[in-house]
């Protein structure tokens, strides 16, 4: 994405000769002739670098320390240019919020160096070092510039689910080198004139061309698909999910990774502000995430997201158990928790209704009927939500998590630790 650098000068040619010398691919140079025009650029724009001259009607270290005052939490490059050499004035120019100082007649290739060199650091000071892209502040820049702009754009919010629990299982270099690799991906999707950032550790933002954006999306699932069984262990491969450790002998089941894509243009709706279309970026991201693998969704004329996501918490428990003691004592915690809980005694009641978390007892080494209970809620569509939580004295990890459990935990077990496994679990 270009920069923005703005000129401020009341003075037609040499603020046109300004800027036909740093206007480029890379930086796009708009002009206010006064502080009134300016103030309105800044707010839309928020530009990289100002230049102001002392060709305006007032001080121009004054005007400086306006000008900072305005942009305190954007924080641009401020260059100064007078037909002044005194000292002096440079000192209260600088003192009062400016970067540089320039004095006129100025020499055209220092001057073009400088305004890059400058613009190269704002840059780099706002460069993820992790992902070598802007960062998160940078990305907020870039959805409010667009706004502004008269073109056909799209706004897309990618991500990777389920990331925290390869990091957690791989470590954070094998998670280091799968964002890279998907980095590399997206780059290679994108032409000069597109913009690439980032939210989060997991999130990114591509802005474009409203016609390039649902080919991107396509080709952004199809190729995480392609390289993703990549970065899994043969075992974790060879059984179709993620085997996450909790202790010595509990195991935690989770999906692998997959993209998911949300794609907002100014199409159908025109955005107020930037936190308005981020908020319709983010609404539509969760209409596309899907359990079952990578997925995109662009906004259509009747599927705006807006009013689309039911914010109601779930916060219904089922438990199947034998143990009535221990019934007791769950169901007691677990309302104290804040949680609706319902017991079920018998284990051919598959429960109607889609409970957030289902607790059952796997039962004993010759009638496993749990397991029985935990396959057919895994194949029942409308439980696909449910996190099934399987405890057992009957210890083998990896037959209950093949049965589709999220969460296998031996008996005898800490009610302490498996009230922290179910906040993890439904805040995840």
């Amino acid at each position: 994405m270009q920069s923005v650098t703005l000129i401020i000068d009341k003075r037609r040619e040499l603020s046109t000769k300004y800027k036909k010398l740093l206007e480029s691919k890379s930086n796009k140079v708009i002009i206010s002739k006064n502080l009134l025009s300016a103030i309105k650029l800044i707010q839309d724009k928020e530009p990289d670098l100002i230049i102001i001259s002392d060709s305006i009607n007032s001080d121009l270290a004054e005007y400086c320390k306006k000008i900072r005052v305005l942009t305190y939490n954007m924080r641009p490059i401020i260059i100064a240019t007078s037909k002044s050499a005194e000292l002096q004035d440079k000192l209260a120019v600088l003192e009062n919020g400016a970067d540089d100082f320039i004095s006129e007649p100025v020499n055209s290739e220092e001057f073009v160096m400088r305004i890059k060199a400058h613009l190269r650091r704002e840059l780099e000071s706002n460069m993820d070092s992790k992902h070598f892209l802007p960062g998160k502040n940078y990305s907020a820049r870039a959805l409010k510039r667009i706004l502004s702009e008269n073109t056909f754009w799209a706004a897309m919010l990618i991500s990777i689910e389920n990331f925290a629990n390869y990091k957690e299982t791989y470590t954070e270099l094998a998670s280091d080198k799968l964002i890279q690799t998907y980095c590399a991906i997206i780059r290679s999707a994108l032409s000069e004139n597109d913009f690439l950032g980032t939210v989060s550790e997991n999130e990114f933002l591509i802005i474009t061309d409203g016609l390039k954006a649902e080919k991107i999306a396509n080709f952004l699932t199809f190729a995480f698909d392609s390289v993703a069984s990549k970065f899994y262990s043969t075992q974790d491969n060879r059984r179709g999910y993620m085997l996450m450790q909790g202790d010595e002998f509990a195991g935690r089941r989770s999906n692998f990774v997959h993209t998911t894509i949300g794609i907002v243009t100014n199409e159908f709706i025109q955005y107020k502000d930037a936190s308005q279309l981020m908020h319709a970026l983010i609404q539509i991201h969760k209409l596309a995430d899907i359990p079952a693998g990578s997925n995109y969704l662009i906004e259509r004329p009747r599927i705006t997201a807006e009013n689309s996501i039911n914010n109601e918490v779930n916060n219904k428990i089922f438990i199947i158990e034998n143990d009535e003691a221990m019934t007791l004592l769950l169901t007691t915690i677990l309302n104290l928790q804040g949680y609706e809980v319902t017991v079920i005694n018998n284990y051919g009641n598959i429960p109607e209704t889609a409970p957030a978390l289902l607790i059952i007892d796997a039962g004993n080494a010759d009638n496993l009927k749990g397991l029985e209970i935990c396959k057919q809620i895994r194949n029942n569509s409308n439980l696909d939500k449910t996190r099934i939580i399987v405890t057992s004295v009957y210890h083998d990890k990896e037959l209950i998590l093949n049965c589709g459990a999220d969460l296998y935990i031996p008996k005898p077990y800490e009610i302490a630790n498996l009230i922290k496994w179910i906040e993890k679990l439904l805040n995840t």
